[in-house]
């Protein structure tokens, strides 16, 4: 029977290149995220490799998320996998100058939304006794770096439910685990710098980031292993990055 996988944030970057990823693949696919037409495109691109269901909503939004997920329809509502993939970061300021709205943002969806999507999904698991959940987090949740406090403190956040769930999960046999990408070329900078297009094609310029479809292509081994084993924890950085600050840049 094929698994079915359950990826949040599936409009673009990460998510997107794992649902690419997975309906080649012939995993079954519910698609997530806010941005409806351009999951419909998804949905009819990848509809010829494998079914595709999609869900409209915004991981922050607990009432929704609930409503959604509640609303597949039956073929659909045994998840094998779940791919915490949605968050994202706005704002790069010093605590002091930090915007409230940015903060609160970045909580609701990097840590609230985890948890919304993970409390509805999780006990279907535990009643199969079988499931494995992969959790996206960052380098931002292994080290604080200036002007990332309160990204660098939702990360840590999604870094430390990632081994709560799996103590807490151990007895019903799922598996659980946490991919902490580095520097990954997405719309994550187009976000973070409120569309200021200039700086957020800086963060990338000058060496080789890591692509979605790398992270992609890791999410996909991590599900794949034999039963028996969990990679449990893994950070990934492009060749040019040895830290969440030091990137070697070519001049230009």
């Amino acid at each position: 029977m094929k698994a079915t996988a359950f990826i949040t944030g599936a409009t673009s970057g990460i998510g997107k290149a794992t649902a690419q990823l997975f309906a080649k693949n012939n995993i079954r696919l519910i698609l997530c995220g806010r941005r409806k037409e351009r999951l419909l495109a998804l949905e009819k691109l990848l509809s010829n490799q494998t079914e595709v269901t999609t869900l409209q909503f915004d991981v922050s939004d607990k009432e929704a998320v609930f409503k959604a997920i509640n609303s597949l329809p039956e073929n659909f509502k045994e998840i094998d996998i779940l791919i915490n993939n949605a968050g994202n970061a706005h704002g790069l300021s010093t605590i002091q100058d930090g915007s409230i709205d940015d903060w609160e943002a970045m909580i609701d969806s990097n840590v609230k939304g985890l948890l919304y999507v993970s409390k509805v999904i999780i006990p279907k698991m535990i009643t199969r006794n079988t499931g494995f959940i992969v959790n996206i987090g960052s380098i931002a949740g292994k080290e604080v770096y200036p002007n990332g406090n309160v990204y660098c403190a939702s990360k840590h956040a999604v870094n430390a439910l990632n081994k709560a769930m799996r103590i807490d999960l151990n007895q019903y046999n799922i598996r659980v685990s946490a991919i902490h990408p580095g520097a990954v070329e997405t719309e994550f900078s187009d976000v973070r710098f409120k569309g200021d297009t200039v700086k957020a094609k800086a963060v990338y310029a000058g060496y080789q980031a890591l692509q979605a479809t790398d992270i992609a292509e890791i999410i996909y081994f991590v599900v794949t292993r034999p039963y028996h084993v969990n990679i449990e924890d893994l950070i990934v950085y492009p060749t040019a990055q040895a830290s969440a600050t030091l990137i070697k840049k070519e001049a230009h």
